[in-house]
């Protein structure tokens, strides 16, 4: 025999139209049932019985899942990312068989990005003429052409590794030597430290140009050992550039120097002598201003 519970839980289709009356009146009668117990809830000072309502979680996860069904990612749009794409080489391909009769109708385009890592050794073969005079006369290279037997990409390489990627010199050796380049490690060493004057030009300027239009600096240094000596990293900057020097002292006068940005002149006017005088900075080791 079925109980109650399990009566309230059949669908309308297994149940009698009489059945299904008796079930809403029994509903309605407990109701009532329960408005009077809260109502004597209340007179006694008693809280009556929380309505609770039930969840809608199920509903909002069911919503959301659907929502996500129907809507795509973000991202998830396509969009010819080979496009722009520079094509350096092109490769066709025909079909196994090409029944007869058939018409050419274009190309399916299928792009493969590639990177091409090697040596690439160019041989300049210049020129060499004997003049009706007796004297040689020889072509020169252009005027973009580096004199180096080391060529520009393969410098740009060099430098990237060491300085953008931090990689060290005798791994940036054994990398060349894999690729087929026959290079030295002292030669590896002067690429990256030599012949960069225009480099510490370019520093000395974000300096002077930063002490120009900057209305105050902050300084800071930081010390180290090298090669069992001393060494000092001063730097100077605010919000809108920083300036960093290495040197064996951090002295008054070396900072003074760094402050110069490679200039060797400097004055003590008035100013700076009564501001020494107010710190009761030291004169000689004698004696004090």
């Amino acid at each position: 025999m079925k109980t109650f519970a399990q009566i309230l839980k059949m669908s309308k289709d297994e149940v009698s139209p009489v059945v299904s009356e008796l079930i809403e009146y029994i509903k309605q009668q407990g109701e009532m049932i329960q408005d009077l117990k809260d109502e004597i809830a209340g007179l006694k000072g008693q809280k009556p019985k929380p309505k609770i309502r039930p969840s809608n979680l199920e509903k909002e996860t069911n919503k959301r899942k659907k929502n996500l069904r129907n809507k795509k990612r973000p991202g998830s749009k396509k969009k010819p990312k080979t496009k722009h794409l520079e094509i350096h080489e092109d490769k066709v391909i025909e079909p196994d068989f090409i029944p007869e009769g058939s018409v050419f109708k274009g190309y399916q385009d299928f792009i493969v990005q590639d990177f091409i890592i090697g040596s690439w050794n160019i041989r300049y073969r210049k020129a060499r003429y004997k003049t009706p005079s007796g004297d040689y006369i020889i072509g020169d290279f252009p005027n973009k052409t580096s004199k180096s037997h080391f060529g520009s990409t393969l410098t740009a390489f060099i430098l990237y590794q060491y300085y953008h990627a931090h990689v060290t010199q005798p791994l940036i050796f054994e990398e060349l030597k894999d690729y087929g380049v026959d290079i030295s490690t002292g030669q590896i060493n002067r690429i990256i430290s030599e012949n960069k004057d225009m480099y510490h030009k370019e520093k000395d300027m974000i300096l002077s140009t930063g002490l120009k239009f900057s209305s105050y600096i902050n300084v800071d240094d930081t010390g180290a050992r090298h090669n069992g000596k001393n060494g000092y990293c001063t730097h100077i900057g605010n919000q809108f550039f920083a300036w960093f020097k290495s040197t064996e002292s951090k002295n008054r006068i070396n900072f003074l120097e760094l402050l110069r940005a490679s200039h060797c002149d400097y004055a003590l006017n008035n100013n700076a002598l009564n501001y020494m005088k107010a710190q009761n900075f030291p004169y000689t080791r004698q004696s004090r201003w």
